[in-house]
């Protein structure tokens, strides 16, 4: 089992259960790595069972028995949308409430606190189909903002691309998914404009 999603672009997973939000911003369609994983409803009950599967890995937990109905799925392409404009939101101005930067009030969800034998407590989603990832998505995205690590949790900056990807760097200045891909192609097309901008004579 593994976050099919993140993978097709070869991003750097987000640590534990933060790993689902960042999969499901990345269900989005890029021409070279894949179709939207939400596009139809067959192909997203396959991502939600698999996704659900490895967030259930992640912390040790039973997968969970969900049933997707068709009338779930635009609710499945909002929360990716909203997910989305979060993070274009630099991490020193994300929200740490439940309003996004324009003021309005975001959707909400609910979750179970449960305790085990020895008193350790944890967040357990409710719900099935879209409610149960609305209510995993808000869970882990509050988690990782009292651990720090939502600050991590990033787009790349290559305008074709917009990958979740997570800046491990120690100083947290990472800007692309994949320096390989995105991070080569801006840099080729800085170097070009350079040269352009050196060629040019006063007058020009």
């Amino acid at each position: 089992m593994s976050w099919m999603a993140t993978e097709r672009f070869e991003a750097r997973t987000a640590p534990g259960g933060l790993a689902l939000v960042q999969e499901l911003v990345n269900t989005h369609a890029v021409a070279r790595h894949g179709a939207d994983l939400l596009a139809d409803l067959a192909t997203a009950r396959h991502w939600l069972r698999a996704a659900a599967g490895q967030w259930a890995q992640a912390h040790g937990l039973e997968p969970p028995e969900l049933f997707l109905p068709e009338k779930d799925l635009d609710a499945l392409r909002e929360l990716r949308t909203t997910l989305q404009e979060m993070l274009v939101v630099p991490s020193g101005e994300r929200f740490t409430g439940p309003f996004d930067a324009t003021g309005a009030v975001l959707p909400r969800a609910r979750a179970l606190l449960v305790a085990d034998e020895r008193g350790r407590v944890a967040v357990i989603p409710a719900g099935t189909g879209a409610s149960w990832l609305a209510s995993a998505v808000w869970s882990e995205i509050l988690l990782a903002q009292h651990d720090g690590a939502w600050s991590h949790l990033k787009l790349c900056r290559g305008p074709r691309c917009r990958t979740a990807f997570y800046d491990a760097s120690r100083n947290g200045s990472a800007v692309w998914h994949n320096v390989r891909t995105c991070g080569n192609i801006a840099n080729l097309r800085a170097s070009r404009a350079r040269r352009k901008g050196a060629g040019q004579g006063p007058d020009e």
